[in-house]
């Protein structure tokens, strides 16, 4: 404890890192400031009565958690960074589609500039219909005694234009946030603006927890069992997260003039969970999509017959959400590592693996290796997912379960072991002891 006390107080003896550190924190401050700005034109006090009633087990419930609640707050953050990440997903699923976009991510600092800038362009037109239907939902949101949470002063089309202006300018204000803090501040910026959010939410849900205890409804017992496994929960996803496959590559002497280059081992680094988070993202999104549809049909009997399955608690519910996990799994890591790539790059470099042929057996290879760790991958990553539904069954409030797994506990540990690791280097680079100083984390074998 006294090491990690000492460590952290190196952080601010390095005047760039604690300069870093404060423009990030300065920064995010700033980014929550917005999420509880309402738009012009609401009502915000019939707007919260609006979501008292509201289910979190819709597609606007998934998005409100990724933007730290500023859409349900009507905040002019609502769209939040979401558009970027939509853009650039489309850019990277278009690279593995098109020869353009290929040849651009293969043309090293030059081409990641030419697609930074055109994510940078596709985001607005994204921001802008995600600001249009956000402006449609809000105008039709009633309050108590069926009163308008739009201000009868502002007719419709104002309030719309308005709305998709500042909504989409919120955006591109985040945008700009997230690459000041990943260029002039720790961590990755984008990463850090969706995490800031998902804790906001945390200092809520542990009060909500207390209030359970202090009414006699649940005793400090089973509360403390319920942290132990928050904690092994926590434990096996850091192990998973930094967990990897790593093939050897040996490459070929080169004599270049009075030079010789070449003839070392290095390391191809897989990752066990090669995809991240993006398969819950895609997966959940999916299953919000039927109950969010029924939702608009509550007088219908068989509509709400047919939702029960839907239902977030229940197991049908599960069992699918953990297939289409999976399956987004292979499908996902499939476009973002391509084995015939890497093969070719080891070839014109010289490079081979011991005991398997350059080219195509060297790519069959990696492919083959890719499959099977992605397996394990993908399972943890559909029981993590599952966690929370099964863990409101036995009586934990919804809001702290989304901490015991699914895609928050995912981006939150991520997040936090990329900018740990970006600390620890500027500690390194100083002479300073890091924070993970014998630790396994920095690379575990899989």
């Amino acid at each position: 404890m006294s090491g990690f006390v000492e460590n952290f107080r190196n952080i601010f003896k390095i005047e760039e890192l604690r300069s870093r550190i404060i423009f990030t924190i300065a920064l995010l401050i700033v980014v929550r400031i917005g999420a509880h700005i309402t738009l012009p034109g609401i009502n915000a006090s019939i707007l919260a009565e609006a979501n008292k009633n509201n289910s979190a087990n819709t597609l606007f419930g998934l998005y409100d958690l990724f933007v730290g609640g500023a859409f349900s707050k009507a905040a002019i953050f609502s769209c939040g960074i979401m558009p970027y990440i939509s853009a650039s997903i489309i850019i990277q699923l278009l690279g593995a589609v098109f020869p353009y976009f290929q040849k651009l991510q293969k043309e090293g600092e030059d081409g990641r500039k030419k697609i930074n800038q055109m994510t940078r362009m596709l985001t607005i037109p994204v921001a802008a219909m995600q600001a249009w239907g956000i402006s449609v939902s809000l105008a039709s949101k009633k309050g108590m005694g069926d009163m308008d949470i739009i201000s009868p002063e502002i007719s419709h089309f104002l309030f719309t234009i308005s709305t998709v202006i500042f909504l989409t300018a919120g955006t591109i204000l985040l945008m700009w946030f997230g690459e000041q803090i990943t260029e002039k501040g720790i961590g990755n910026g984008i990463s850090l603006i969706i995490f800031i959010g998902i804790i906001d939410r945390f200092p809520y849900s542990l009060f909500d927890e207390y209030q359970i205890i202090a009414s006699g409804v649940r005793n400090i017992l089973i509360e403390a069992i319920y942290i132990a496994g928050f904690v092994m929960i926590i434990a096996g996803v850091i192990a998973v997260t930094v967990a990897t496959r790593k093939i050897p590559v040996q490459y070929a002497k080169r004599v270049v003039g009075r030079k010789v280059f070449g003839g070392v081992t290095q390391y191809i680094p897989m990752k066990v969970n090669q995809a991240g988070v993006m398969p819950l993202i895609f997966a959940q999104s999916i299953m919000f999509i039927p109950n969010t549809v029924l939702s608009f049909f509550p007088n219908s009997e068989f509509m709400q017959s047919i939702s029960k399955y839907f239902d977030h608690t229940s197991y049908v519910y599960s069992a699918v959400y953990a297939l289409l996990i999976i399956f987004f799994t292979y499908f996902y890591t499939a476009i973002a590592f391509n084995p015939k790539d890497v093969a070719d790059n080891m070839k014109r470099q010289g490079g081979f693996i011991p005991g398997v042929r350059p080219g195509k057996p060297t790519s069959d290879f990696i492919d083959n290796i890719l499959t099977k760790i992605t397996l394990p991958g993908s399972i943890f990553l559909a029981i993590i997912a599952i966690i929370p539904t099964f863990l409101m069954k036995l009586g934990v409030t919804q809001g702290l379960s989304q901490f015991f797994g699914g895609t928050s506990l995912l981006i939150v540990v991520g997040v936090a072991l990329d900018t740990l690791q970006q600390v620890e280097s500027h500690l390194l680079m100083r002479h300073y002891d890091g924070f993970m100083k014998g630790s396994k984390l920095k690379s575990r074998r899989f």
